[in-house]
């Protein structure tokens, strides 16, 4: 099999992604590949804390690679820390790196330009899909997700917390992709088919937080939900 890692966030897409990947049989998924704030300990931009990531990585049984990066950190620092990496990977005989992304383009052609300099192919095993069908995947599959992150343009506090089901697709408002493609929400997998056994957690407090850039002309909040970790015994 062809030796690869997948990029790991936590939420619906990477886990939908993965789930393929393991039943097609095509690549060996050697690590999950996570980014980290090293000032706060949570995957960049989801606000998820790096406990509930290794407990993930724990449940689903492969080994993860945390990638630290400072706070803030400009795209051309993301770029250099990411360059890096994947050509210590390369080294380890991996060439293929899975994404979740579904249908953003300048994101993809961002990543494949970066990846193209260390050699390393993008794997993309929803690309194009229409979000309908996915999200529908994703919850028939038995998968479990809570929001912890969403943008207030979109969707408020409100929906920090609701997990994907049936009734959610219901409810999501008109122009909101349903799968969060365009940055509307961000969610954290709990339990489904890739797991051993669930992910346990209990909702602590809601914060809100402030992101502008005068530059580049968008002013946006967002509120993110602190999952705490629970210790089974």
């Amino acid at each position: 099999m062809k030796k690869a890692v997948i990029a790991w966030s936590g939420g619906k897409d990477s886990s939908l992604s993965l789930h393929r990947v393991l039943q097609q049989g095509e690549y060996e998924v050697c690590y999950l590949v996570t980014t980290i704030s090293e000032k706060y300990k949570r995957v960049s931009m989801h606000g998820v804390r790096e406990e509930l990531i290794e407990q993930q990585a724990e449940a689903i049984g492969i080994p993860l690679i945390k990638l630290m990066l400072p706070e803030p950190c400009s795209m051309e620092q993301y770029a250099d820390i990411m360059r890096h990496h994947w050509n210590q990977l390369k080294q380890q005989g991996i060439e293929y790196i899975i994404f979740g992304d579904i249908f953003l383009e300048d994101l993809k052609l961002f990543r494949d330009n970066n990846l193209a300099e260390c050699g390393i192919t993008g794997v993309y095993p929803i690309w194009k899909e229409t979000s309908d069908s996915l999200i529908n995947e994703f919850v028939d599959a038995g998968f479990k997700t809570t929001l912890v992150c969403t943008n207030e343009k979109y969707l408020g506090k409100e929906w920090c917390g609701r997990v994907i089901d049936k009734q959610f697709i219901k409810d999501i408002p008109a122009g909101v992709d349903v799968c969060g493609e365009n940055g509307e929400f961000h969610t954290f997998v709990f339990d489904g088919p890739i797991f051993k056994h669930p992910i346990l957690y209990t909702n602590g407090e809601t914060i809100h937080r402030n992101y502008s850039n005068s530059n580049e002309k968008w002013d946006t909040g967002f509120f993110y939900l602190d999952l705490e970790p629970v210790v089974s015994h």
